[in-house]
């Protein structure tokens, strides 16, 4: 199983998470970890499942320069893919997951678990919660 690891990080919270995602999926499936920058519609058929993670940005958002760009381009593309949805945030409840997850799921994706959220750094809680969504893409 090949799955792509696609995330923005402004302050490496976001950072952390996806390295905890990847640590969980090393030996279990292949898994690229791409810039956002990097990344297109033209690169969802190389993939099995997708673990795409942004931190909440300004009024909780998802970040406007690199990430939100991306990924409006490929979500005409998720329809029956598998995914899972990470990010930090420093301030306000959350809303911004929701709202991602609402999206995708109108957009057709199969989100394989509820989405990880870290208030700042991932604690303990929040590398566990990340382990079982990775390993949720591969079950």
């Amino acid at each position: 199983m090949r799955i792509a690891l696609v995330y923005y990080s402004g302050t490496g919270n976001t950072e952390a998470m996806a390295n905890a995602i990847a640590e969980e999926l090393s030996g279990k499936a292949d898994v690229d970890t791409i810039d956002p920058a990097a990344f297109g519609p033209g690169d969802i058929a190389a993939y099995d499942a997708f673990a795409f993670g942004c931190p909440a940005m300004g009024a909780e958002v998802l970040e406007e320069d690199i990430f939100e760009p991306m990924f409006a381009s490929i979500e005409g593309c998720l329809s029956g893919k598998k995914i899972i949805l990470f990010g930090s945030y420093g301030w306000g409840d959350g809303e911004w997951m929701r709202n991602w997850a609402e999206r995708c799921i109108a957009d057709g994706a199969v989100l394989t678990s509820d989405p990880v959220i870290a208030n700042e750094a991932p604690d303990d809680d929040a590398i566990e919660a990340l382990k079982k969504a990775a390993d949720s893409l591969i079950a």
